[in-house]
């Protein structure tokens, strides 16, 4: 019976894994203990419902981004800590979603929480919304860091996706603990091979990224 079983778990992966890009992984297959919270599979994040593209709370990365992120929490694990990634492959199918939205000026509904002080209007001059997204290349994640012992997300200062300057990585204005948790955060991506992004604490790309001018547009799922 158990070789049965087994059987079936590794021709589920195999049927998984044909569904993508040569190239491409999925993120748990290659470190099952990352955590994950797909927000934009669900009605948590800015729009406020889920967004075209996003089928399955399911990571997906280039191979090599995957096999990065594991470096990383193999380091973090051994601190009692752990990554939680919030994003990382996006289809265009999905930025042309937030692209439709974001021309939606009266479509407000989670403006309080996501964007309190930036006039809606304003999102494409900012650079909070774009037409091309490198999370469509394959190699960028949003992540944090989780306390294993509390099952709590490490206090960055401001919440995942916000956007206002409190989220960029030279914000001055925070406690002396919240400083630490995003340099942690920051050095331990950089020294396994991603780069910031200065405007947002939880954004990362892969340096040497396999597709760096290829933007792709299978689901997530």
């Amino acid at each position: 019976m158990k070789w049965i079983l087994t059987l079936f778990l590794l021709a589920s992966l195999a049927i998984q894994s044909q569904n993508l890009p040569k190239g491409f992984s999925y993120i748990n297959n290659v470190s099952p203990t990352i955590q994950k919270e797909l927000r934009y599979c669900s009605n948590n994040n800015f729009i406020g419902a889920p967004i075209n593209g996003y089928e399955e709370n399911i990571l997906i990365a280039t191979s090599p981004t995957a096999k990065a992120l594991k470096k990383v929490q193999d380091e973090l694990t051994t601190k009692g800590l752990s990554l939680k990634i919030f994003d990382a492959y996006r289809p265009q199918t999905a930025v042309n979603h937030f692209v439709k939205w974001a021309r939606v000026i009266n479509d407000t509904l989670m403006k309080q929480q996501y964007y309190p002080e930036v006039n809606k209007r304003h999102l494409f001059k900012l650079g909070y919304i774009a037409s091309k997204s490198g999370h469509s290349r394959g190699s960028t994640v949003d992540l944090t860091i989780v306390d294993l012992k509390t099952g709590k997300e490490l206090d960055m200062g401001s919440p995942y996706d916000f956007f206002g300057v409190s989220s960029h990585i030279t914000y001055e204005k925070l406690t002396k603990q919240q400083k630490k948790n995003r340099q942690l955060l920051q050095k331990v991506m950089r020294k396994h091979g991603f780069r910031p992004y200065t405007n947002e604490w939880w954004h990362f790309t892969l340096r040497h990224e396999p597709f760096p001018k290829t933007y792709f547009d299978f689901p997530v799922k």
